[in-house]
């Protein structure tokens, strides 16, 4: 029999609101036990600073010196990591080597698949280093590298906890959406639908001064203006036959720049509830529901319409299935790391367009614990 290991995953997405830390144990195959979570926010100062590389990456054309450049920003990255482990194993009265593995997806700057460039800055080793024990990072590189699209990442592990409840859709809200179905016989197909909370976050942002839309309260007040989701869905990525992935800045709130404050926020939200909904068009079947996950969840407005776009099927939050909603990348993220240790595949063919099923991600170990 395999032996369960317990693993600390760590995710921070393209929201960049900061760390998502959660510990399950698992074997890579099942999940045997669901441990503590914890969310470290980023600090202001950080946050600016990623929000700029992340612009500074989009304009450059620059592929390998990239991470060079961006070397005192992965240092200070991986501390706030190693800092959000450190808090999370002493709430739960743990030592670092209760901990059989770390897995640290690290904080993604630049993601163009087609140029086989996908950038997660955060050092495995410094992080391996600072919590004393070993971390398993850069899952996606590998895939980009074979030529897949190195996103998703997660399904797998929707696949896991899909239990019986196939034909299903699991959809991620994070700074850009993606969707993963699971089919009867475990047919698993995912792929980035468009874009998610990043340009609702940077829209509320630039005109309120406030990192995210609380609940949805803007997008609630202002009114959809159809012409502009219209003319938007009109662009061939949606078109496009899966795997298929995002860059976060693929998909900007400068398409509602003409519209007053609470207007763009609410044609916003109706733009991501309509990409998703045209999702359905790459899928082989209707899924029996929607399971939202992903900080997009907790907008009101954006539920209730994609609830619409998606013409009365049955739309529930994680949480209404007994799932954690906010870190289920994290605990995915920690699968992952036990999959890698045990070279089994991570990503696929119909979830990132990889050539096989391929393991990925690289070991870093302390010093001593070779």
């Amino acid at each position: 029999m395999t032996r369960v290991l317990k693993a600390l995953g760590l995710m921070s997405g393209t929201s960049m609101d900061g760390i998502d830390a959660a510990i399950i144990e698992t074997d890579g195959q099942t999940v045997a036990a669901f441990g503590p979570t914890q969310f470290s926010p980023y600090p202001d100062e950080l946050r600016k600073r990623l929000r700029a590389a992340i612009e500074a990456a989009g304009r450059s054309s620059l592929a390998g010196p990239l991470a060079g450049v961006f070397a005192e920003l992965e240092r200070d990255l991986t501390d706030a990591h190693a800092a959000a482990v450190l808090t999370l194993l002493k709430a739960a009265e743990l030592e670092a080597g209760d901990i059989d593995v770390v897995g640290f997806h690290g904080q993604t700057i630049v993601h163009r698949p087609t140029e086989r460039l996908t950038l997660q800055l955060g050092s495995g080793p410094q992080l391996a280093r600072t919590v004393g024990g070993p971390v398993v990072s850069d899952f996606r590189s590998a895939d980009v590298r074979a030529g897949g699209q190195g996103a998703p990442i997660v399904p797998i592990y929707h696949q896991v906890i899909a239990h019986n409840r196939a034909p299903l859709a699991i959809v991620n809200i994070g700074g850009v959406a993606n969707v993963t179905f699971v089919g009867n016989g475990g047919e698993l197909i995912a792929f980035d639908t468009g874009p998610g909370n990043a340009p609702i976050d940077d829209w509320t942002l630039r005109h309120t001064g406030k990192a995210f839309d609380f609940g949805g309260a803007l997008a609630g007040s202002g009114q959809v203006h159809r012409d502009v989701v219209a003319a938007q869905l009109s662009d061939p990525y949606f078109a496009k036959a899966p795997p298929k992935s995002l860059d976060r800045m693929d998909f900007t709130a400068d398409i509602v720049r003409e519209l007053n404050v609470a207007d763009g926020a609410a044609t916003l939200c109706a733009f991501v509830a309509a990409t998703l909904a045209k999702a359905r068009e790459h899928l082989p079947e209707a899924p029996h529901e929607w399971i939202v996950c992903g900080g997009g969840r907790h907008n009101g407005t954006l539920m209730s319409a994609l609830r619409a776009a998606l013409d009365g099927a049955v739309v529930r939050s994680a949480e209404e299935v007994g799932w954690r909603g906010d870190f289920i990348e994290a605990e995915a993220i920690a699968l992952l790391a036990v999959r890698s240790l045990r070279g089994l595949p991570i990503t696929f063919p119909r979830t990132t367009g990889a050539p096989r099923g391929m393991t990925g991600g690289i070991l870093s170990v302390p010093m001593g614990r070779a």
